[in-house]
């Protein structure tokens, strides 16, 4: 082989490498890839936190709620249990989530309501409902800045960098009718924190198109290292009101009985 013959396949090699890495640098990340980054976050194993409610109407008349929460992952799934402690007339309320891995799997969720003494089944087909009074869904509550990826279609609409931070723009569209109607809703679209893997906003439209809700991640911080929301206000555009969770004692580390996430606690409290 002769100096220009070894030049030509030296050349091509070369051209040949840089084109492939063309290739894989001109695949970015998908919109399935986002929402999967960001429910695979990590949340720890348990966590125990308190969290003020203050829920503002249109006139700014303001009601407190004083609760605690208890969540604990066992592989996939997930359980959580929201107690009310304050004020005295919604004193012992709860509420019970089961968040199952399996995307087959129906979750389970329940109301424990002392008025009434009766313990009140969340279906999936009421999940899009207010929660108690506030401007977050049930499955706000359920899946807290993170997305069902079951439930969407996810894409990805732009991507900036900003103040040092990489931001996806991520579009999630409900897969078919009747998950939207489960969920009232048409359409999201979140700012996503390419760091942390959560959303700094997410917009959500209702089923006639109308932009009715935002909701902003106020504060965050790493937590016995676990990135934490500190602060969550959800605001409804259609009705003016709006609700703000603050969260304080907030422990990755807290031993949490698996007879907290029963039925019978629902009804005697913690």
């Amino acid at each position: 082989m002769n100096n220009n013959t070894r030049g030509y396949h030296f050349f091509y090699r070369c051209f040949w490498l840089f084109s492939i890495s063309c290739i894989v640098s001109a695949n970015p990340l998908t919109g399935d890839d986002i929402a999967e980054k960001i429910a695979a976050r990590d949340e720890g194993v348990t966590q125990y936190r308190r969290i003020h409610m203050l829920m503002t109407d249109s006139q700014n008349n303001v009601r407190e709620r004083e609760t605690v929460s208890f969540r604990k992952y066992y592989g996939a799934d997930k359980k959580t249990l929201i107690y009310y402690e304050k004020p005295a007339n919604f004193r012992d309320t709860a509420f019970l989530t089961f968040d199952y891995g399996d995307v087959e799997a129906d979750d389970d969720q329940w109301l424990y309501l002392p008025a009434f003494g009766k313990i009140r089944r969340i279906s999936s087909a009421n999940r899009g409902d207010a929660f108690l009074g506030t401007d977050f869904s049930y499955e706000d509550i359920k899946k807290e800045t993170k997305f069902s990826l079951s439930d969407y279609q996810f894409t990805i609409l732009e991507h900036r960098e900003e103040s040092g931070s990489s931001l996806y723009l991520l579009e999630a569209i409900p897969v078919n009718e009747q998950v939207a109607n489960e969920l009232g809703i048409s359409r999201i679209r979140s700012w996503i924190d390419a760091q942390i893997w959560m959303p700094l906003s997410v917009d959500q439209w209702d089923l006639h198109g109308q932009h009715y809700k935002t909701i902003e991640i106020r504060e965050v911080q790493s937590i016995q290292g676990i990135w934490t929301p500190l602060s969550i206000v959800s605001r409804n555009h259609l009705t003016q009101h709006h609700t703000v969770f603050n969260f304080s004692e907030i422990d990755y580390q807290q031993q949490i009985d698996d007879q907290i996430f029963t039925q019978n606690t629902l009804r005697r409290g913690l």
